[in-house]
């Protein structure tokens, strides 16, 4: 499928609402998108302004916004799967409710893992990209509880090598330079306040750039970010291209500080790039018809 193929992610969440508020306010050829969804959700939430091309996904339950029920977690993957199999030029995923996918049976840790099942091949692995303009994270371990994060030399060196690869492609930058966060307080210190510096960052960082990446040694991150968020407010070019965060609230508290709900979480890493708001299913404010478009605007314009 030569179209950006958008699903609207949980029924009971806005995902309806701003994938209709932002194609409405974006304005795009009616060739370019394809709706992943279902006439009634669509229906229920607003009125496109243009004859998109809507891709059916079955659901028979109720819409009932703000509640977490079993029919819209398997409503929702299935539009996934289904996303996955129209091979389309880029995904666009409405947010979901994990316990929503649990409750159908659906045990995944988010939308990464559903798309990296069923579009990876030959050993790819998905990553998760964090984009606001020039402001760029990556998270070398994803949805998982922090005593469980398991960082290695390894894991560094593959995940650097295809962003890489990511950066020449997507962003048509040849030789990017990534900034790598300390894993620990003041980077470890010395190894005063941790040895993962010594054992495993800085052997990595060596291989990295003896390969020929332009990549720091581990920095601080808490004086790291400072200038990242300077350049972002001023609209500036930013020193580095991509920050590099060890785990999962190290890189999004920074970026979702200064961009808020205009950060974009893209998967990386695969024949296909996905992207997604940065924000939730929004339960709280979904029916209202009060959610802001910003980050499903910025998520369609990442891959226009």
């Amino acid at each position: 499928m030569d179209k950006i193929a958008i699903t609207t992610g949980d029924p009971n969440g806005i995902g309806a609402e701003i994938t209709i508020k932002a194609l409405n306010q974006l304005d795009l050829p009616e060739d370019k998108i394809a709706i992943v969804s279902n006439k009634k959700i669509l229906d229920f939430y607003g009125k496109l302004d243009k004859d998109y091309e809507i891709v059916e996904i079955p659901f028979r339950g109720e819409i009932r916004p703000g509640e977490v029920t079993k029919d819209a977690g398997e409503f929702a993957f299935q539009s996934l799967k289904k996303v996955c199999e129209l091979k389309p030029k880029a995904i666009v995923t409405a947010p979901v409710a994990k316990n929503a996918l649990h409750l159908a049976g659906h045990i995944y840790n988010g939308q990464t893992e559903v798309i990296e099942k069923y579009l990876a091949h030959d050993n790819q692995l998905a990553e998760m990209l964090f984009v606001a303009n020039g402001f760029r994270v990556l998270l070398l371990t994803r949805h998982c509880a922090l005593k469980d994060v398991n960082l290695t030399k390894e894991i560094l060196i593959t995940k650097v090598q295809n962003l890489v690869k990511t950066f020449r492609t997507q962003f048509r930058i040849d030789n990017p330079k990534f900034a790598l966060c300390g894993f620990n307080p003041h980077s470890g210190e010395n190894g005063i306040l941790g040895t993962e510096e010594i054992e495993i960052l800085i052997p990595a960082v060596k291989e990295l750039q003896a390969q020929g990446v332009n990549i720091t040694m581990p920095l601080p991150a808490d004086t790291l970010f400072v200038k990242a968020a300077q350049h972002y407010y001023k609209n500036s070019k930013d020193e580095y291209d991509c920050y590099l965060a060890n785990y999962h609230d190290q890189g999004l508290i920074p970026i979702k500080t200064v961009a808020g709900d205009k950060t974009v979480n893209m998967t990386i890493g695969l024949d296909i790039v996905r992207t997604s708001p940065g924000h939730g299913t929004a339960f709280d404010i979904a029916g209202k018809n009060i959610a802001s478009a910003d980050g499903m605007i910025a998520a369609i314009k990442e891959v226009l």
